[in-house]
């Protein structure tokens, strides 16, 4: 088997993962928007606790629909030996690619910047739940099973869902917040939870080899995605000057 033929099946194969996976999550994205009670249902039997995550349908839409687009063009690209196809894989790939490492190089080498980033987000994150949580469905939902899952309350801490919707209509904060599952009050917040992004931060610091190992990884397979059909497209591209 020439060199070709093997780059050519790597990328059919590769990308076809990559095709199935995103056509998996673009459906559950479906699902959610069309017939979410059906699905909540299905959740229920299965996995009671990510119930709470029925709300993302369109995240799921957008990232299904971006993955079902990379592993088309991968595997039409090779398979059909398309060089407009193998382009615009590679362009694309090398946008993710670039926009990786340029939030890599902000976060480690300008702390500045980082700063100003860091309190963009907490100025939005603040913003979610002072404005929303309570109001909107899908954020309301997002929040709790971030709380739950991170066992954290808030952003910051409880102090930020006062005067939210939730606040205002229950006089109360999210269950999450408290020692006790029944109405969460003040006197009965617990005190050692930390806010989310203080989670977070350590969830990221606790893992931080299993992190740099997943983004190392991630960073070989675009590199080689980006080189296999970099290559495929020149001996396309030399095979039709030939003719």
């Amino acid at each position: 088997m020439g060199c070709f033929q093997f780059l050519k099946i790597m990328m059919f194969c590769f990308n076809g993962i990559i095709f199935l996976g995103g056509a998996a999550v673009l459906g559950v994205g479906i699902w959610l928007k069309v017939d979410g009670g059906s699905f909540i249902d299905f959740l229920g039997h299965l996995a009671p606790q990510l119930k709470q995550m029925m709300n993302v349908g369109y995240l799921c839409i957008a990232l299904g629909g971006a993955l079902v687009l990379i592993g088309f063009l991968g595997c039409c690209g090779a398979m059909k030996e398309n060089k407009c196809m193998l382009m615009i894989f590679f362009i694309i790939i090398l946008l993710i690619f670039i926009a990786q490492i340029t939030g890599a190089v902000v976060v480690l080498a300008f702390s500045g910047l980082a700063e100003i980033f860091i309190g963009y987000i907490k100025v939005w994150a603040v913003k979610s739940i002072k404005e929303e949580f309570g109001k909107n469905a899908d954020i309301t939902a997002v929040w709790h099973a971030v709380m739950e899952e991170f066992k954290c309350c808030g952003f910051n801490d409880y102090s930020d869902f006062r005067n939210s919707p939730f606040y205002n209509d229950t006089s109360s904060y999210p269950k999450e917040c408290c020692l006790t599952s029944v109405k969460c009050y003040s006197q009965n917040i617990n005190p050692s939870l930390p806010g989310c992004f203080k989670a977070f931060l350590k969830l990221l610091k606790d893992n931080t080899k299993i992190v740099g190992a997943v983004a190392l990884g991630i960073c070989v397979l675009e590199m080689g995605a980006l080189t296999a059909s970099m290559i495929m497209y020149y001996q396309i591209k030399k095979r039709e000057a030939h003719v």
